[in-house]
């Protein structure tokens, strides 16, 4: 039996400025991957429209959104993609067409042309695609969310945190595998905390840091859930460094995410890209 295809639900606007961008940049890129990429107007269906755009978010394996002049259906669908934690790669051709809260997610800022979001977009896809199968096929799958970026600036100072939630979820039909241990590998300029603790941690020679985090249950029934949260923090700028003080800083990179179990160790590579602004307020 082949293996099903994943299927990618697009959403951007129906204008014709936007027909290379599909056709050339997203579905032919989607199908050199062997990934179905659909927008609801070249479906088929007897509901309502937003009905059937609902549905097909709440069924798809991902979503590409176009950001590209903030339009507001696509930002409202997209708000309703992440609230059912789909796994969603944007594209824009102006960076300031994706809001602050949202930089954190996979992102593509191309110049307009074809040929560069193809570029861009097919290692993103490359990653989704490879996510949506290690979540079919592996006992305890792995989701990870950021949460209130933040900039905390003083005389001496300028700090950077962020929130950081560990989803686990048993896919199988019995009982996890004991849960022992969850280890995120960061770059040695990251500090983890949980509970208000630094979680232990060991820097290795490659300039990167270990930091042991104890889950929150231990065993997963089937269908069960747990999230495992800690609070990231890095240090940007110092009065005594050196370096230029900035208004915002971004930080984008892999963590790589490791499940210890009695079972065996589950690894994920995780592309996180966050900017860091002070609120001016």
């Amino acid at each position: 039996m082949s293996d099903i295809k994943p299927f990618a639900f697009v959403l951007m606007p129906f204008s014709n400025d936007f027909r290379d961008t599909y056709n050339l940049g997203i579905k032919a890129t989607a199908n050199e991957l062997g990934i179905i990429a659909e927008r609801v107007d070249e479906q088929h269906y007897s509901e309502p429209v937003l009905e059937r755009i609902y549905r097909q978010i709440d069924t798809c394996d991902f979503i590409i959104a176009d950001m590209t002049g903030q339009n507001p259906n696509v930002f409202y669908e997209v708000g309703y993609a992440h609230a059912k934690s789909k796994l969603c790669a944007l594209i824009t051709k102006d960076a300031k067409d994706i809001p602050f809260d949202l930089k954190h997610h996979t992102h593509v800022i191309y110049d307009g042309s074809v040929s560069d979001l193809k570029e861009q977009l097919l290692p993103k896809l490359q990653w989704m695609k490879e996510e949506f199968q290690k979540q079919k096929t592996e006992t305890i799958s792995l989701k990870l969310k950021v949460s209130d970026e933040t900039l905390t600036n003083s005389e001496y100072t300028s700090v950077g945190s962020m929130n950081l939630s560990v989803n686990l979820k048993n896919n199988s039909e019995k009982r996890s595998p004991e849960i022992e241990a969850i280890y995120i590998t960061t770059s040695d300029t990251w500090e983890m905390k949980k509970n208000d603790l630094v979680c232990p941690s060991e820097q290795s020679d490659d300039a990167t840091k270990r930091h042991l985090v104890a889950p929150d249950l231990r065993r997963l029934s089937p269908g069960a859930f747990c999230d495992t949260k800690v609070k990231m923090s890095k240090r940007f700028w110092s009065k005594f460094g050196g370096d230029e003080l900035k208004d915002n800083y971004e930080s984008k990179g892999w963590l790589l995410v490791e499940i210890v179990t009695s079972e065996g160790t589950f690894k994920h590579e995780n592309a996180i890209e966050v900017l860091f602004e002070e609120f001016p307020f």
